[in-house]
């Protein structure tokens, strides 16, 4: 072996010897020439050269010189059924797949994303595919860690899982602090975002999850930049997604409902629960169905976007809805580009709410319901409304609890709208007559009562030599009175502003 590698080293050794003889004939012959040839001939058979030198099938070279393993030992890769899960769903797997998760959280760290919170490095709890039976939460074993997944299979409560529970719990035992039915309070939510993340950039990809009419879906608890992405959450009696406090939660491309069904179910009239109910700040819902449920997305936090988010999840004739927008006055919510089917969207005191380019089918309107009779800020524009011709108002007032008293910046315009009733912040008509007086109501196209903020109008006589002085007269309950001091024919437009 020894003779062969001396005989190889010499022969190398010669040939480079061979190619490095430089020219020094004249003053100006180049130096960066070799001899035999041009530079760049030469440096091809250089690289061939090196290329046969290092071909696999020409040197066989000792196993010592195999390629180093990886710095952190084994890749970040737990497998649930190497640590005695079941994945044909009859034993309970419970304890296998919380022991993937500890030892997940027990690995290797790649430094820190958050302060205080440990980058796993990319670390996934596999399900291969499987489909598990839980018989209580699977919740993270601690908290101040991140960068971490479970996906690829299916989670199923077993018949004794807690009624309260969900399948997938990010909270710490510390900080469970979950309320169902929304009663958590402003201060609340405050004091959820202000302390400590519990988790950051925890992606939870390709899974069903079955509640089994047993709880709950997912909870996500104080926790920065979570992503749900391609689930299918079914069988839920509380909450298919609570996100709670934290930051950024994204849930895009999934699928929602308490009943599987494709529509038109015969117990629509029974759905209970809520899909998504959002307790917190910056989160996003986007390309996501939600097929049964009572109220699809609940919203109770501020600065939320909803884009391509299909509701029908039960019909409003039925007491469902489809948007809950619930957190008086700090509303600050964007539904952009949503499909409300057969199933609206309230909004309590709504400040700075923006709703454009969505679909709402099946006679479903938007309300906006008085708690305190604060509006302000609110869009409403660009969207179709196609109703059963019945009369219905695409935008309704629920003044039970009092009247709205400060409007501010409403806009409710330029929306189109079949089979059902125009309302609108804006007023556009005309009239015609022989006299002193012109009156037009706007009652029945204007959202709120007896409130006109803004005119503009003009007259247009045909009454040859005469110059009439004109006026506006009267605003009172949402009609414009226009009078002159003579008679005469004339066409009198009119622009209402609320």
């Amino acid at each position: 072996m020894e003779a062969i590698s001396v005989s190889m080293l010499m022969g190398l050794a010669m040939a480079m010897a061979s190619l490095l003889i430089i020219r020094v004939s004249g003053q100006d012959s180049p130096v960066d020439h070799f001899s035999g040839g041009h530079y760049s001939q030469q440096m091809r058979k250089m690289k061939a050269l090196k290329t046969s030198l290092l071909r696999r099938d020409s040197v066989s070279l000792p196993p010592s010189s195999a390629a180093a393993p990886s710095p952190s030992g084994t890749p970040r890769l737990y497998l649930v059924t190497s640590y005695g899960a079941d994945p044909t769903g009859v034993a309970d797997s419970t304890e296998a797949i919380l022991g993937a998760l500890s030892d997940a959280f027990k690995g290797p760290s790649d430094g820190v994303l958050m302060e205080g919170i440990a980058n796993l490095g990319g670390a996934r709890i596999d399900l291969e595919g499987g489909s598990y039976l839980i018989s209580r939460p699977l919740r993270f074993p601690a908290t101040g860690a991140g960068n971490i997944m479970i996906h690829g299979g299916t989670l199923k409560a077993s018949d004794n899982f807690p009624a309260d529970g969900y399948l997938i719990d990010l909270s710490s035992s510390s900080s469970n602090q979950k309320k169902e039915n929304n009663q958590t309070t402003v201060a609340d939510q405050l004091i959820s975002s202000s302390s400590t993340y519990n988790y950051e950039f925890i992606s939870l990809r390709d899974l069903m999850l079955d509640s089994n009419y047993r709880g709950g879906g997912i909870a996500v608890i104080n926790s920065l930049r979570t992503t749900i992405d391609n689930c299918y959450i079914a069988h839920f009696n509380t909450t298919g997604i609570l996100i709670q406090g934290g930051h950024e939660t994204l849930v895009h491309s999934s699928f929602l409902g308490q009943h599987i069904t494709a529509g038109g179910d015969p117990g629509e009239r029974s759905f209970s629960g809520t899909a998504i109910n959002i307790v917190g700040n910056d989160n996003a819902i986007t390309d996501v169905v939600i097929y049964s449920a009572a109220v699809g997305v609940m919203v109770s936090g501020q600065a939320n976007t909803l884009s391509g988010v299909h509701c029908y999840n039960k019909a409003t004739g039925f007491g469902g809805t489809g948007i809950y927008l619930k957190l008086p006055s700090l509303t600050q919510t964007r539904i952009v580009n949503c499909y409300l089917d057969y199933t609206g969207i309230v909004a309590e005191d709504p400040v700075q709410l923006h709703i454009s380019s969505s679909f709402f089918l099946g006679d479903a309107y938007i309300v906006f319901k008085s708690i305190n009779g604060v509006a302000r800020g609110v869009s409403v524009v660009g969207n179709m409304f196609s109703g059963s011709g019945k009369g219905v108002e695409i935008v309704q007032l629920d003044q039970k609890n009092g009247p709205f008293k400060e409007i501010d910046q409403v806009v409710v315009d330029g929306n189109n709208v079949n089979g059902m009733k125009v309302r609108a912040t804006v007023g556009r008509d005309s009239t015609q007559g022989n006299g002193t007086s012109w009156s037009i109501d706007f009652n029945p196209i204007l959202l709120f009562p007896n409130h006109i903020r803004h005119v503009q109008y003009s007259l247009l006589t045909t009454a040859g030599s005469s110059f009439p002085l004109h006026a506006l007269r009267n605003v009172s309950g949402n009609r414009v009175v226009i009078e002159s001091n003579v008679a005469v024919p004339a066409s009198v437009f009119v622009t209402v502003d609320q």
